[in-house]
């Protein structure tokens, strides 16, 4: 029998997830899932807006499991499906809804304003929230106006290996903490050249975008704010390759740098997309020796996507690693929205605004620095 349609309590907020996508694959079934298993106390998911696989796409690929997983959403959750933000019901007096979504970068400020328009008053966007700067400011007038908050996917700001680099650099004199990030590609030109063709913003506005929201948020790092940056010549990687589609394309591989801000902080960042796995922060002292690393995954997390990878037979694996991120960010936000408690660490639009700045910032700096 079905279950009567989900209502959150007076301490939950009400999530209407816009973008699931496909079941194993989409970011925005992970969210669902995370949320239908009660692992974000504050967060009750009441809503699902799906425009493809509820319209044009219910045909193709991934369709007929999108329906199953929202049968099963239905009868077992009382989750309600919609295909567009504009069939939402009225929301019910004294109830806080929350938007989280998780579609396409180019969609995001479309999205938002029919968020607002439904009764949403905390949004939640998926990393870099914006294609372009000016799209992102253009957000940020519109929720300022509109009286709303925005916060950001940025899940690093809240990852489990930077909060410990973090805590342990604050005890040490004169500390230098690098953030490191790395993929798995293969080191070959078809390889990377597929690779740069797909995330054709360059890797600064893709892979390494979340160590930039890092420096954003914890170490004063702004356009106006940065006195240097210097790349590290022998680590770093910049190539022109062909993609699938014959078109050629330049960006980096792998690149190293340190910025220093006028305010006095120093910090590296580094990214790799053929240097393996595990992403990781450290912490060196004024003579360059390493005191502390912390990576992700750890011990801890590896047991966890263990647990997970049997729950999810064929889901993405990348979701199993930062599983317990996406929980923190989303109970933060979700509490914040129902409660008005305080999103700690959670990056904000501005935040994401100044982010993408400082990425369009480096990347001609950079690639000077390396011709």
């Amino acid at each position: 029998k079905m279950v009567s349609n989900a209502v959150a309590s007076a301490s939950q907020a009400e999530v209407v997830l816009v973008g699931c996508g496909c079941p194993l694959r989409g970011m925005g079934w992970y969210h669902a899932v995370q949320m239908l298993g009660n692992e974000c106390p504050s967060a009750k998911l009441c809503h699902v807006v799906e425009p493809w696989f509820m319209g044009a796409g219910a045909s193709g690929p991934g369709g007929p499991e999108f329906v199953e997983f929202q049968k099963a959403s239905e009868k077992d959750h009382g989750v309600q499906f919609h295909k567009s933000l504009s069939e939402l019901p009225e929301l019910a007096e004294g109830a806080k809804r929350l938007a989280l979504i998780s579609g396409r970068t180019a969609d995001n400020p479309r999205l938002m304003s029919e968020a607002i328009d439904a009764g949403c008053s905390v949004i939640y966007l998926e990393k870099p929230g914006a294609p372009t700067v000016e799209a992102i400011e253009g957000m940020q007038k519109e929720a300022t106006e509109r009286g709303i908050t925005v916060l950001m996917g940025y899940n690093k700001n809240v990852c489990k290996f930077v909060t410990k680099a973090r805590e342990f650099a604050s005890g040490i004199k004169d500390s230098h903490v690098t953030f490191v990030s790395n993929n798995t590609y293969e080191p070959t030109a078809e390889s990377l050249g597929e690779c740069f063709e797909r995330n054709s913003e360059g890797m600064l506005k893709n892979m390494a975008i979340h160590e930039l929201a890092l420096l954003v948020s914890f170490y004063d790092v702004s356009i106006d704010n940065i006195e240097s940056v210097v790349a590290d010549k022998e680590f770093s990687s910049m190539q022109t390759l062909p993609g699938p589609s014959g078109k050629e394309f330049t960006d980096f591989d792998k690149i190293k740098f340190t910025i220093k801000t006028k305010t006095g902080k120093e910090v590296s960042v580094q990214a790799d997309r053929c240097g393996g796995d595990v992403s990781y922060a450290t912490v060196t002292d004024s003579d360059d020796k390493e005191l502390f690393r912390h990576s992700m995954p750890d011990a801890e997390d590896e047991a966890n996507v263990d647990v997970l990878a049997k729950k999810y037979p064929g889901a993405m694996s990348y979701f199993f690693n930062q599983d317990p991120d996406y929980t923190t960010l989303k109970e933060r936000v979700s509490a914040f929205c129902a409660t008005g408690a305080e999103p700690t660490g959670v990056a904000t639009l501005a935040i994401a605004c100044e982010t993408l700045k400082v990425a369009e910032y480096l990347v001609p700096m950079l690639q000077d620095q390396l011709k």
